[in-house]
């Protein structure tokens, strides 16, 4: 191990970046959570909730990406992982004062009471 690897392997962002790395390629949790969800409770809960079973594609998908991502340096893995992060839309939708009032006006105005529900909100 020559000095910069050394170096980099004592610094605790380095370390913290790492570790994060390998908990996001984890082909043990790819691999149980497929053997999951071919199990009789997963499948059961599933046609439960959903009226259908689970194929567990998104499963496979996962477990093929990681052992993918595994044959690539670890500089190229994080480029795709924070590239990936970028692109999921994000869980909040962000409204104006105004817009907000209009959404909820449209989505809940038939539960205000009846003199209300006849106006709408003035903005």
């Amino acid at each position: 191990m020559d000095a910069r690897e050394e170096e980099d392997s004592n610094d605790p962002r380095s370390r913290r970046d790492h570790i994060l790395q390998k908990s996001r390629l984890s082909f043990t949790k790819c691999f149980d959570a497929l053997w999951f969800c071919y199990s009789p409770v997963h499948q059961m809960q599933q046609y439960y909730r959903y009226g259908q079973f689970d194929n567990c594609g998104g499963k496979w998908s996962a477990l093929v990406d990681c052992l993918v991502l595994k044959t690539k340096r670890s500089n190229e893995v994080e480029e795709i992982l924070q590239g990936r992060e970028k692109s999921k839309p994000h869980i909040w939708t962000y409204r104006t004062v105004e817009e907000a009032a209009e959404n909820w006006w449209h989505m809940y105005h038939r539960f205000s009471d009846a003199h209300e529900a006849d106006q709408k909100p003035k903005m």
